[in-house]
């Protein structure tokens, strides 16, 4: 099994009881099978524009190789969604990424999204993810405005075994971040992960927060930060959408991390966010365990939304 097979089980089921049964006793495509299809793609929570775009190429595909069965709609449909994920410029780097091999040192990463879709959590697995390959991380808790994300993150911060840099509850993100690189830097980190308040309510705020965080950093580290990476929770469909358009909006999102996908037959969502705004997904929540944030790895997400092992039992 591969490591998404658990990950999108739901979505995978989902979608296939919905293609069998339009294509059940048939011999060729019809307008109703691409409308189940269709429906289908959209139930997953892929989005209209992304549907639409598969379905034309699947018409397109359809006239010229007249297809004949549910292997052959299967195998374009796999083909279609692969070459969607494709938003990388760096094609070797989108077909097998390593984030462990970092560009820079300190490496830092500005984490955003709005509150309760593990934003926190996602860091603390990034922690102990780094720490594992040898990296040493320092954390810095810049969503300033609950207390209970200082907590958590140094809770996190504790178990992964890395530095942690705060201040009290209402201080100035600004301040926590610039504080967090210089530490970083004076202790030879070799990654930064910055939590940021997961607030959405006037995307001016928000914009001008961020910007102020990157323009400190940069007082340390000019080409600070070296990501910018959201997370959206997978579970939540076209909300992830949205957010994924404000947070595009307020600040250079050059990173996803989709948590929550094993709990949703909602797992479309991934596709459909990196065909409409080009953001590669880097990494993928599939449970609740320190291990079960993954690197994202394309085919072996789009080969476990493919497998019908579990289908047969």
């Amino acid at each position: 099994m591969g490591i998404f097979d658990k990950g999108v089980q739901k979505t995978r089921r989902s979608f296939f009881e919905k293609i069998s049964r339009a294509v059940a006793g048939k011999s060729k495509v019809d307008d109703d099978t691409l409308d189940a299809i269709e429906e289908a793609l959209i139930a997953t929570d892929m989005g209209v524009d992304t549907t639409l775009k598969i379905i034309d190429n699947l018409e397109d595909r359809v006239r010229r190789d007249k297809f004949m069965s549910l292997d052959e709609l299967t195998g374009m449909l796999h083909d279609e969604i692969a070459a969607l994920l494709n938003v990388s410029d760096d094609a070797s780097r989108q077909e097998k990424p390593d984030p462990f091999d970092l560009p820079a040192r300190p490496y830092v990463v500005m984490v955003v999204g709005v509150n309760g879709v593990g934003k926190t959590t996602t860091i603390g697995k990034l922690a102990s993810m780094f720490k594992a390959r040898g990296k040493k991380v320092v954390l810095g808790a810049a969503d300033t405005f609950r207390a209970a994300a200082v907590d958590q993150l140094t809770i996190w911060a504790e178990r992964a075994g890395v530095d942690i840099v705060k201040q009290g509850m209402g201080a100035d993100p600004a301040s926590v971040a610039y504080d967090t690189v210089r530490s970083a830097v004076a202790k030879d980190a070799d990654v930064v992960l910055i939590d940021t308040a997961g607030r959405l309510h006037n995307r001016v705020d928000l914009m001008n927060e961020l910007t102020k965080i990157r323009n400190v950093m940069r007082k340390v580290i000019p080409d600070a930060p070296h990501e910018v990476l959201l997370v959206l929770d997978g579970s939540t469909g076209q909300n992830a959408f949205q957010q994924a358009r404000e947070f595009s909006r307020a600040t250079e999102v050059s990173a996803l991390a989709v948590t929550k996908l094993d709990g949703t037959a909602k797992g479309g969502v991934v596709i459909g966010i990196v065909d409409q705004f080009r953001i590669p997904v880097k990494y993928v929540g599939i449970g609740e365990g320190v291990d079960d944030l993954k690197v994202f790895d394309k085919r072996d997400f789009v080969n476990s939304l493919f497998s019908r092992e579990d289908l047969k039992q």
